[in-house]
């Protein structure tokens, strides 16, 4: 490959890209809305914020010296990843509190994205952090799921014009800012009825003796703020 080339490239995926309509960005919103907020689509469209569940925890968990031993994503949408170092201090905190906070962080920073422009970048971006996790499944539905996503953002990048792959990336951000709140809810509804006795919140409280509640409460306002502020950024149009 020239430098010419090279060039191309470098300016295809980080360059700006125009700047959507604003009926794009509104509309877009409410596709993210009405796959979330109905049972059905959400029962398979929740695989997406498991991925980024399990990868927050896996990133994190790499970032903070563990050694990350594998993630397995489940049909039921439910995910582990498993890391190995010491069970207690901030480096595990830090791991457990990153799944449920992850989905609505990563909405955020691809908010910022769209709103500098970068719809590429953020397709590139998104394609080889799924490249980089998929080494670290262990299951075949993980694979699956993890291909198929990648895949998606992949080909839409590659083989689609501006408008095409606006629309996708901001329906992706919507998605995860969106998306990542109503797991949080569910999380509280099953505590209250007496279920996910092991959940993250629960891992939490043992980790820091502060009580599971208070960890939803911080999960509730990453995921809101995270809402609040990428839901202006995409709208300031």
């Amino acid at each position: 490959m020239d430098n010419a080339s090279i060039t191309d490239l470098w300016d295809r995926i980080f360059g700006a890209q125009p700047e959507p309509d604003s009926w794009l960005v509104l509309a877009t919103g409410l596709v993210a809305l009405a796959v979330i907020v109905p049972h059905g689509p959400w029962r398979l469209a929740r695989n997406a914020v498991t991925i980024a569940h399990e990868g927050g925890h896996g990133l994190v968990a790499l970032l903070t010296g563990r050694r990350l031993d594998g993630i397995r994503l489940h049909s039921d949408t439910s995910g582990l990843t498993v890391s190995r170092g010491k069970p207690h201090g901030i480096g595990m905190v830090l791991t457990a509190a990153a799944g449920y906070t992850a989905p609505s962080l990563l909405g955020l920073g691809g908010a910022w994205l769209l709103a500098a422009d970068h719809i590429t970048a953020l397709l590139w971006g998104a394609t080889a952090l799924l490249l980089a996790m998929l080494v670290m499944i262990r299951n075949a539905y993980g694979v699956l799921t993890v291909v198929v996503t990648g895949g998606a953002f992949l080909l839409v990048s590659w083989l689609t014009d501006a408008e095409v792959q606006a629309a996708f990336a901001y329906v992706a951000v919507w998605f995860l800012l969106l998306g990542g709140v109503r797991p949080v809810f569910e999380l509280q509804g099953k505590r209250r009825r007496g279920g996910a006795p092991d959940s993250d919140a629960d891992q939490l409280a043992r980790l820091t003796r502060v009580p599971a509640v208070m960890w939803l409460v911080l999960f509730h306002a990453v995921s809101l703020c995270s809402l609040i502020g990428g839901g202006s950024w995409l709208l300031d149009r």
